[in-house]
């Protein structure tokens, strides 16, 4: 998470760390031409990314639901290391819902467009999976630095067609073709329509999720 530094009451503010690198959003699209992500800081990143969420749903008492998770709320310091931010939206799972069943009825939805669980949007019902669908998209714009509209049809037909390589961010010209369909394959299981269909953060997602970084981190010591 960011950290929180301070408040002032008076102006009505917040006052977090710095990030020095901006969003992974800004990072992505190469705002002000900066240089690409390599495919070793973007699995690195995703995994940071599981970790932090992970940490809000096991929050106690309460799980806590982020609501709009997206390449703009993470921001990375100056060293690369990503970090969850604007968790304004985020909200509190009561105990006695989140002791017995893994959602939970809001009286309106919250978010951004294209992030959004499709269950909750319709259905107004909240869970920690909800967070899961929007971690599917972000990690299918982490490899192919596209807009979200229409990203998962686009990464299914291309493993379909096995042309993958086709769709990732040509802005990387070493991509581990393998090891990133596996983790397209992943983000697609998250961006599941129906959240029973989804996997579980910390059985499944996370453990895939660490051998890629383990991957990322040994391809570096070899390249040094």
């Amino acid at each position: 998470m960011v950290l929180l530094l301070g408040a002032c009451p008076e102006c009505g503010c917040l006052v977090y760390e710095f990030m020095a690198n901006g969003s992974l959003e800004d990072r992505l699209f190469r705002l002000g031409n900066s240089p690409p992500l390599s495919w070793q800081m973007r699995f690195r990143i995703a995994a940071e990314i599981g970790t932090g969420l992970l940490f809000l749903h096991q929050a106690k008492p309460e799980p806590l639901v982020h609501r709009d998770l997206k390449p703009g709320n993470i921001l990375l310091d100056r060293n690369f290391v990503s970090k969850i931010s604007d968790v304004g939206l985020a909200r509190l799972v009561p105990p006695t819902v989140a002791d017995t069943v893994t959602q939970y009825r809001m009286t309106s939805t919250a978010g951004t467009f294209c992030y959004i669980d499709p269950e909750y949007q319709q259905t107004g019902m909240l869970g920690v999976k909800s967070d899961i669908y929007s971690l599917g998209i972000m990690f299918l714009q982490l490899i192919t630095a596209k807009p979200p509209m229409g990203l998962t049809h686009y990464v299914e037909r291309a493993l379909e067609k096995g042309t993958l390589s086709d769709l990732l961010d040509p802005a990387v010209t070493d991509w581990p073709v393998e090891d990133t369909a596996e983790f397209a394959k992943l983000a697609l299981q998250c961006a599941e329509l129906r959240r029973k269909d989804r996997p579980d953060l910390a059985k499944v997602i996370l453990p895939e999720l660490n051998r890629l970084r383990t991957l990322a981190d040994e391809s570096q010591l070899v390249s040094q």
